[in-house]
């Protein structure tokens, strides 16, 4: 790993000041416009910037306190899908909206019957005309309350093997027939819901691709989600840092923590933290090389949602019962992509008192089901890094050579 950060007086450090000098405080739609919300994009949306480019800007935005908009599921999702495989009217419609966070989008891929088994979805897309008709149900759709667009998957072919006849749309979620309804969490709030589809008419310009290729893009989407979900903050990609949680610990503590047990604790989310790091900067030398990055972007988000969860109950046991008096009302929901309650990227007035931690406390637990359960990842690096045989059911009554015969392989 050969990785150094430019020094402050390169060019490309240069330039984003000078910008930033102009537009001390910038909305997200000169944000957008400069190429600085989204640079390894392609312009006019980016900057077409590489690696190290991007972490200048990162870098530069953050000592200038600059926020970029919030819209994880449109930046981080559908908009390098709609870059892959949307019409140029698509891309002018949809990405600068999306990329200042003027329009919120939205997530219509799981169903109460297709969770890890996605290509098993029922919701159906019926040609009528210049439109589809859609009915069915999606379940866990985060910030579908406040969503302006979904990014949709349905079944327009049920004639073909269920990977082949499905369908990508953008979905307009103000559209008659929609109907939103809340999953209230054991925080109190809600982020997820359940979205129902009765006779919803979408324009057929809302396809995304080809008809009936939508399996594909959902695998380019899901694949810059589980990128979206490993960086940043422990609770997928936001809140705050093991190393702020570290720092609240020992301003809490002036004199140490006595504990041998969570003084381990303590070093263990540092290693967890300096780990997932240094695979950060793994994956990013390889892309400075030109090579594939490999396994690593699926390996991180199966180490980060377990390092999240590990974080969120080392303050909780901090705190101690203390935290019991200082918990969350309810009242805010927190969004994948938004603070949690003040939680990030500022530091929390009150340190681990802040409500927010008993709050991300809460919502952690969520972060090995979201985004493709930890177990479902195992299988994946399993099976196409490591070559080891694919999941069988060994519980019908087969052996386990049995079964390895009944998939074609020798025992």
């Amino acid at each position: 790993m050969d990785f150094e950060l430019p020094a402050a007086d390169d060019p490309r450090r240069a330039e984003v000041r000078a910008w930033l000098a102009e537009h001390p405080n910038p909305s997200g739609r000169e944000l957008a416009e400069a190429g600085l919300v989204a640079p390894h994009w392609p312009r006019p949306w980016g900057l077409d910037a590489d690696p190290i480019h991007q972490l200048i800007i990162d870098d530069e935005l953050s000592q200038a306190r600059v926020r970029r908009p919030v819209n994880p599921i449109g930046i981080g999702w559908a908009g390098p899908t709609i870059l892959y495989a949307g019409t140029e009217a698509q891309k002018e419609r949809y990405l600068f909206p999306l990329l200042s966070g003027e329009e919120f989008w939205c997530q219509l891929f799981s169903e109460p019957g297709s969770g890890s088994d996605l290509a098993n979805l029922g919701t159906r897309a019926v040609r009528d005309g210049d439109e589809f008709v859609v009915n069915g149900q999606k379940i866990w759709t985060s910030g579908a309350q406040y969503a302006r667009w979904g990014i949709l998957i349905a079944r327009t072919d049920p004639d073909v093997p269920k990977h082949k006849g499905i369908s990508y749309f953008v979905c307009p979620m103000d559209a008659p027939g929609i109907e939103i309804r809340p999953i209230t969490e054991m925080t109190g709030g809600h982020t997820f819901n359940e979205v129902f589809f009765t006779d919803v008419r979408i324009p057929a310009d809302h396809l995304v691709g080809e008809l009936n290729d939508g399996w594909r893009l959902a695998k380019v989407t899901l694949g810059n989600e589980r990128v979206s979900l490993s960086t940043g903050g422990v609770l997928w990609g936001n809140g705050p840092t093991a190393l702020e949680a570290i720092e609240s610990i020992r301003e809490a503590h002036p004199d140490g923590v006595h504990d041998p047990l969570l003084r381990q604790r303590i070093a263990d989310v540092f290693i967890e933290h300096t780990l997932l790091d240094l695979i950060r900067l793994r994956t990013l030398t390889a892309a400075l090389k030109g090579e594939q990055p490999g396994p690593e972007a699926s390996i991180r988000k199966i180490l980060a949602d377990e390092h999240g969860q590990h974080v969120m109950s080392l303050a909780r046991d901090m705190i101690g019962a203390h935290g019991m008096l200082t918990g969350g009302d309810g009242s805010e929901a927190f969004v994948p992509g938004t603070d949690t309650k003040g939680l990030g990227p500022e530091k929390p007035a009150g340190g681990l008192a802040h409500p927010g931690w008993y709050d991300g406390y809460m919502f952690s637990q969520a972060l090995t089901i979201g985004g493709g359960t930890g177990d479902v990842q195992r299988n994946i690096v399993a099976e196409r890094v490591l070559g080891l045989p694919h999941d069988v059911n060994v519980t019908a009554g087969l052996t386990w050579a049995e079964a390895q015969r009944a998939a074609g392989r020798s025992s």
